[in-house]
């Protein structure tokens, strides 16, 4: 009895310790690595032209319109635009290019739920690979588009460009789906999507200073070599990843097994039935991730393009013009999203949390963090270095997001985690948009500190209902309808122990115990 009794404790012992091929590197943490660097050229090629365009245009020849500022707070003689700007190419107004910049956004928005779809039924890869292929080089024809067709065919090119871009993040959780074990799906999300920051940081002052030094006018080498470099990741993506661990054959074995034993159990990986429509759309889980997202994107357009605004029209201080401070905040969210993510990954495997607590948990930080740091901003008055302070706070806070809601999707559904996540991030970049117009109704000839603190407060409020939305209706646990009882194909099978030696009465047990933990865990 007292040995039955060791052996049970020294298998529960072992069985708690954790899997070896676990902290191993393999080939999932290339596929990792891989789709980080697709996420920052995605974003590389979102934001370059808000750069370049400073340079193609001819100031000088424009109208200069007086831009309507406060006089509630002193002037400063720090971090304003006194230097005079240089003068490119083209005679275009405000709204001319504002037809330039928001072109590739048109393109992007269009393909999320078509790429969604078609990647549920035919494999994310090509459609990611291909996909960036065609926004890079589309690039190379922007200079050309804008010197020889003009606007309209600029934003033609801007849109091709958006549209190959689409594919990056639906097909992109298609393939943490496959690829990413849930133990290991906090960190990975967020290194994986804090690309976005990533690239965002290294864009902008490069193409600054290709836009200034550059060939061929300046402001071409800066779609030239971007384009490059993401024609270069495409065609090494689309040659060194596969769709999913059984496609690879060239992998270890080892941790093959390991993938597909955390994700499927014993059934095979191809298998998947129809997507679930009916039981998505009465879904509740799915609405909460739905709603953190569209309460994400308006608060992190407030975040990033209206308090700026604020600070520039209110506070008479122009982030823009300090290079350093403008990509601060950039910074302060891509390194909190990656320590946090740890944070959770831990919170899970310590058995210590669900995965429905750690969603819950880590994206309140994500979210009423940002909220609370609008509502002080609010109240800062004209002391800059303190909106300054609360700016890069709450959008470093905001990191909190990718353990949270954005990695959710492949808790509930690893099945049809790509379709919802296409689903929702249509969706919420259409709210995102809101946050502009509602900025502009609201302090239109009239930027005064009360009317942008209206602006903050309804920011707040949309973070703060969202992530409440969520932690009430969300969910960390596979949902009936992803079908989690197709998993486990094999019957199990009963073994008499006595037949058994030592180890081998230990190892059936501890897959006893395992499979028993999996079917509670799909109960719950």
């Amino acid at each position: 009895m007292t040995f039955t009794k060791e052996m049970e404790a020294k298998a529960s012992k072992e069985g708690q310790q954790k899997d070896p091929m676990q902290s191993k590197l393999g080939k999932r943490h290339f596929v990792t690595f891989m789709l980080f660097l697709g996420m920052a050229n995605a974003y590389v090629m979102r934001t370059n032209m808000s750069v370049a365009i400073v340079a193609m245009v001819n100031h000088t020849a424009l109208e200069s319109e007086a831009e309507l500022v406060d006089d509630e707070c002193p002037n400063t003689d720090y971090g304003n635009t006194t230097e005079k700007q240089q003068d490119g190419e083209f005679v275009w107004t405000a709204t001319m290019q504002a037809y330039v910049l928001s072109s590739f956004f048109y393109g992007y928005v269009l393909t999320q739920i078509p790429f969604g779809l078609l990647a549920k039924r035919y494999g994310a890869l090509h459609f990611l690979g291909w996909g960036m292929f065609i926004n890079s080089a589309f690039a190379f024809l922007v200079p050309v588009a804008a010197r020889e067709g003009g606007l309209f065919w600029l934003c033609v090119v801007r849109f091709i460009q958006g549209l190959g871009e689409g594919p990056i993040v639906p097909c992109t959780h298609a393939l943490l789906a496959k690829w990413i074990p849930p133990n290991e799906r906090s960190r990975v999300g967020a290194a994986v999507y804090s690309g976005a920051q990533f690239g965002t940081v290294i864009s902008m002052p490069l193409s600054g200073l290709l836009a200034e030094y550059g060939f061929d006018g300046g402001w071409p080498s800066i779609f030239y070599i971007f384009g490059l470099i993401g024609v270069i990741w495409s065609l090494a993506f689309v040659w060194m990843i596969y769709e999913d661990p059984e496609a690879d054959k060239k992998m270890d074995e080892k941790e093959r097994k390991y993938i597909t034993n955390a994700l499927w159990g014993a059934a095979p990986v191809t298998q998947s039935p129809p997507i679930p429509y009916k039981s998505i759309a009465f879904s509740l889980p799915f609405y909460a991730i739905l709603f953190a997202h569209m309460g994400q994107n308006y608060g992190y357009e407030t975040l990033m393009t209206e308090l700026p605004s604020y600070m520039n029209q209110v506070l008479r201080f122009s982030l823009k013009a300090n290079g350093f401070l403008s990509s601060l905040p950039y910074l302060a969210m891509w390194i909190f999203s990656i320590m946090i993510s740890w944070v959770a990954d831990w919170m899970i495997s310590s058995k210590r949390f669900n995965h429905t607590q750690t969603r819950k948990i880590i994206n309140s930080i994500g979210q009423y963090g940002p909220a609370v740091c609008l509502i002080a901003a609010s109240y800062t008055g004209c002391d800059r270095v303190l909106t300054v302070a609360l700016l890069t706070i709450g959008v470093g806070l905001n990191g909190g997001i990718y353990s949270g809601f954005k990695i959710n999707h492949l808790d509930i559904t690893p099945r049809f985690a790509g379709i919802l996540m296409s689903l929702t991030n249509c969706t919420a970049n259409l709210a995102g948009l809101l946050a502009p117009i509602t900025a502009g109704i609201l302090v239109e000839g009239k930027p005064t500190i009360a009317a942008w603190q209206k602006v903050f407060f309804i920011a707040a409020g949309v973070y703060i209902f969202c992530a409440t939305f969520y932690n009430v209706f969300g969910s960390g646990k596979r949902q009936p309808w992803d079908n989690p009882a197709n998993d486990k194909m094999q019957p199990t099978t009963v073994v008499n122990e006595t037949s058994l030696s030592t180890d081998q009465q230990l190892t059936q047990r501890k897959s006893n115990g395992r499979h028993a933990n999996d079917d509670e865990e799909t109960r719950q």
